[in-house]
């Protein structure tokens, strides 16, 4: 069999796992190649404590280059822009064509930003795409040292779910330490009737007393749509006032997919079997956010991680022209919410448990889960 072209685009969680399981177990007829707009990659489960100012950017990222050296990899720095499925290539932004045999999206997704109406609208801060967060929180924070002295802030997260609420607390402890003689009042709303709708009633119960404490008023049954002047108003008329929106919700899959042959589901993901592989398209797969299974999963991190490594066998017999094994989503997973006081709240299932020792086993978690993929390499 000649030497088989492997591409992966993007370098998300589950790629990482593809990358380490080639590096334990090198193919000599794999050629791999990863296109990626950073040499770093954000875990996702460390950005709220780095926007809690718990730890620096760099204490969140996964080494992409490094980890592409170690499996044998080229790493081109250029996001894709499209994919010819018949002639099998990929172009990229910087007007490179690659080539390939098989090849894999682990591209996260972004968001359905709010209609803008007016001027003097809130400050928005879309929390995806998360390769380019970083760059939107440092303007929003540059932007909010200059205001005077005094007066109070109104910050409004839209989106109910985890990562919703956890990075809403964790932002507003980041502004209460930047500007103290500012008063941050907190609110969040949410399309649900509860929060955490897909958790059982204590995990929700514990987050909502987690709100509370940090002086966040909750509004349910409330869809955001519009930001206007001073506020947001809601899908069911309701003004919201508001001088920062935090934006964390509307997941929806890159805009560039819908100009592809690829299947897509309703919010632009692209749709997969349960081997990962494309539905209809073959040696071609998806994992994480940018794929939807059927039924369909949560966007959270984890699920990146628990196909990371099904992902990489079944890529491995996809260049052998082997028969691909099956993925079984977990039935329920661990979920760790930090609520930006030193203290997370442990949820899977209808189980809960919050305090000061799950956020540090939260962040023992989150530490070594990053190391894994940074050298020095543990094999």
């Amino acid at each position: 069999m000649p030497m088989q072209q492997l591409l992966l685009i993007g370098a998300g969680h589950a790629h990482a796992f593809v990358l380490e399981a080639f590096a334990q177990q090198p193919a000599s007829d794999i050629a791999i190649t990863v296109v990626s707009d950073s040499p770093l990659a954000a875990y996702s489960g460390s950005v709220p404590a780095w926007l809690a100012g718990e730890c620096t950017l760099r204490e969140t990222q996964i080494n992409v280059a490094a980890l592409c050296q170690r499996a044998n990899a080229r790493l081109i720095l250029s996001p894709a822009n499209t994919i010819n499925t018949q002639a099998r290539y990929v172009s990229l932004m910087n007007g490179e064509r690659i080539n390939f045999d098989v090849v894999s999206f682990n591209i996260g997704s972004t968001l359905a930003l709010p209609q803008q109406l007016g001027e003097n609208l809130p400050k928005l801060l879309a929390m995806r795409p998360l390769s380019s967060l970083y760059q939107r929180w440092q303007v929003l924070k540059n932007e909010l040292s200059h205001l005077p002295s005094g007066g109070s802030q109104r910050v409004l997260g839209v989106g109910g779910g985890a990562a919703g609420c956890e990075i809403l607390m964790s932002v507003l402890i980041q502004l209460r330490k930047q500007r103290p003689d500012i008063d941050w009042e907190g609110h969040l709303l949410t399309a649900a009737n509860a929060l955490l709708p897909e958790a059982g009633r204590l995990p929700r119960w514990l987050t909502r007393r987690a709100l509370s404490k940090a002086g966040i008023t909750v509004h349910v049954e409330q869809r955001g749509e519009t930001l206007i002047e001073g506020g947001v108003t809601t899908r069911e008329g309701t003004r919201i006032d508001a001088d920062i929106v935090l934006w964390a919700t509307g997941a929806i899959g890159h805009s560039w997919l819908a100009s592809t042959a690829l299947p897509l589901d309703k919010h632009n993901f692209i749709q997969v079997e349960n081997t990962l592989e494309v539905t209809g398209q073959p040696n071609i797969f998806a994992a994480g956010d940018c794929a939807a299974l059927t039924p369909a999963l949560p966007n959270a991190g984890v699920y990146a991680v628990r196909m990371g490594p099904h992902l990489a066998d079944n890529l491995r017999r996809a260049c052998q022209g082997e028969t691909l094994s099956p993925w079984q989503p977990p039935t329920r997973v661990l979920a760790l919410i930090g609520t930006g006081d030193g203290r997370a709240i442990a949820s899977r299932g209808g189980l809960g448990i919050s305090g000061k020792w799950v956020w540090q086993w939260k962040k023992r978690i989150d530490t070594r889960f990053i190391a894994r993929f940074n050298p020095p390499f543990e094999d």
